[in-house]
């Protein structure tokens, strides 16, 4: 049997030999295959925490069911400058019309972090790939849900959920991939700063292009995670199979190590644009009925008194 050291040295040594069978190799550290070992405590490489449940065919972030979250985190930093993840998953439910909320991929400085953000921490640093079921936005929407969309981050802003994050991404498209009978799949590629996503949602076995991002610079030794939550409104968001793959870099361990101290940014980004809080809502129907009515009732009321008030009055007078 070859172990996982061993199978490092053999691919290292094909490398030195055969530097093209090198490029875009799995890498084992940071995926995971199934059937997944280690079931219900330990999962090779990978940490979970929350409400996160492992099955032989399946991790489950989030039950259908109210309330909940869950998250699953890599052990071991990306030093890689260039890569590309592929993440099948299924999300579904029994609600129809009303489900929630969505999961994300992430790529950060820190890990196994609880927080608001799909179930992990706000004001993070890197990049989050984030698969949104629910519209909070409390206008008018451009798109549709789900909505599939990038925020990259240097630590210092945080995510409206309130706005869906439209004020913070990066790009973004619309998906569907609720409830159907296959394996839905998301492709993230990061390669010589540009930042390209893709999906499979319609079980043809062929990329369909969502946004490619240019001039975005990531640093290497960010750690790789999926997280997921529910509120009133919920799913099961199903892991079902992560593949990392190291894409071929001519560049050097110095400078590969160099780009460690890069802070999280995108050139091309728009700055975060102005939050403005809703207008305030007007009274509803039922609302400026009531209060018509009470001032109906008030008038006659008073007008009764004024009444009973004057005839009273006239009758002492007739009594003097």
């Amino acid at each position: 049997m070859v172990t996982y050291k061993k199978e490092t040295q053999i691919i290292a040594l094909l490398c030195a030999i055969l530097p093209i069978a090198c490029e875009n190799f799995k890498v084992r550290e940071h995926s995971l295959i199934r059937p997944f070992q280690g079931v219900g405590v330990i999962l090779p490489h990978w940490d979970f925490l929350g409400n996160t449940m492992v099955t032989s065919n399946y991790i489950r972030l989030t039950p259908d069911m109210q309330s909940k979250s869950g998250a699953l985190w890599n052990y071991s930093p990306v030093m890689s400058r260039n890569w590309e993840v592929h993440v099948s998953f299924k999300v579904h439910g029994k609600g129809t019309e009303l489900f929630g909320d969505g999961f994300a991929i992430w790529y950060t400085k820190e890990r196994m972090k609880t927080g608001p953000v799909f179930g992990s921490k706000d004001h993070f640093s890197g990049l989050a790939i984030i698969l949104d079921t629910y519209s909070n936005h409390n206008g008018p929407h451009n798109h549709q849900h789900p909505y599939l969309s990038a925020m990259v981050n240097n630590g210092t802003w945080s995510y409206d959920h309130d706005r869906d994050g439209t004020h913070t991404q990066l790009a973004g498209c619309e998906v569907r991939f609720r409830n159907v009978d296959y394996e839905t799949l998301i492709s993230i590629r990061y390669e010589n700063d540009i930042l390209s996503v893709s999906t499979d949602l319609e079980n043809k076995n062929e990329w369909k292009n969502c946004f490619v991002v240019n001039n975005v610079e990531l640093p290497t030794g960010y750690y790789l995670g999926m997280s997921a939550t529910t509120g009133d409104l919920s799913d099961n968001h199903d892991i079902l199979g992560f593949k990392f793959y190291s894409v071929d870099s001519s560049d050097t361990h110095e400078q590969i190590m160099s780009r460690t101290n890069i802070i999280p940014n995108a050139k091309t980004f728009e700055p975060p644009r102005e939050h403005k809080d809703d207008p305030k809502p007007g009274m509803s129907n039922a609302k400026i009925f009531f209060i018509l009515l009470f001032g109906m009732v008030a008038a006659v009321g008073a007008a009764i008194f004024g009444v009973s008030y004057f005839k009273d009055r006239n009758s002492r007078k007739r009594f003097y």
